[in-house]
């Protein structure tokens, strides 16, 4: 691993595909888990629902409408955020095939300007740019984003995708930070796909936590997170719309 001085003073990591394949795979352990474990808590009864939405499990339903319930979970200073819902007539792999597909990402949130892959380590394990313009609203203007990405399948055939940011160190050696851009951080995030016994049917969990980095007021990050997870209705029709029937 060598260090060396980036665009703005940054500090940067150069370090080889198989050590940056070795971290991601070592990173990506406990972002599965966490996804996994937020996965798993059921709808609760309303037996363990408070007044305020609060559940027993920690997660504070915000909104449940046309079948998509988001809820929020606090987790250090920020919240985890998280959607859950039943995609009929649609498999696992066609949600996530459209789901991880760059190209249609723009359809289903239309801030992001730029979505590129930067590196393929293995079959199941990229790093990936996303970038937002000029234009996007002022809590994602200018600012981008480099990720893992990685795609496990696990024994019952529930399909898992782990998102976070590197450490700003290594993404500085992979692609040097522009100076009118601003790097965020994406935390422990991504997708998890549970099949039903209906083969063609499937409970879809998006968990997110971000922090956008640059000066934002905790609540302004926090509405941040809240958008992010409400462009899962443009996303749940844009799946509807391209699975055969």
């Amino acid at each position: 691993m060598k260090s060396s001085p980036a665009a703005c003073g940054q500090q940067s990591w150069s370090i080889s595909d198989d050590s940056l394949r070795r971290y991601v795979q070592y990173a990506s352990e406990s972002c599965i888990q966490e996804l996994l474990m937020s996965a798993s808590v059921s709808v609760s009864p309303a037996s363990e629902t408070d007044k305020l939405g609060n559940r027993s499990d920690g997660w504070k339903v915000l909104t449940l409408e046309n079948g998509v319930e988001i809820s929020k979970r606090r987790s250090g200073s920020l919240h985890m955020f998280r959607s859950r819902w039943v995609l009929r007539s649609v498999s696992p792999q066609q949600f996530i095939t459209v789901a991880n597909a760059i190209d249609a990402a723009k359809q289903w949130d239309s801030e992001l300007v730029e979505g590129r892959y930067i590196k393929d380590l293995e079959d199941n394990l990229s790093i990936i740019r996303l970038r937002f313009g000029d234009n996007s609203k002022p809590l994602f203007r200018k600012r981008e984003f480099i990720v893992y990405e990685r795609r496990e399948t696990m024994e019952d055939g529930t399909l898992v995708v782990a998102v976070a940011s590197l450490p700003k160190e290594i993404a500085a050696g992979l692609l040097p930070q522009q100076n009118n851009a601003i790097r965020g951080f994406l935390l422990q995030s991504g997708w998890v796909v549970e099949k039903l016994e209906d083969i063609n049917s499937c409970i879809v969990t998006y968990v997110v936590q971000l922090d956008p980095a640059g000066w934002l007021p905790k609540w302004f990050v926090n509405r941040l997170n809240t958008k992010l997870v409400m462009i899962i209705e443009d996303l749940r029709k844009l799946v509807q719309t391209t699975a055969p029937h």
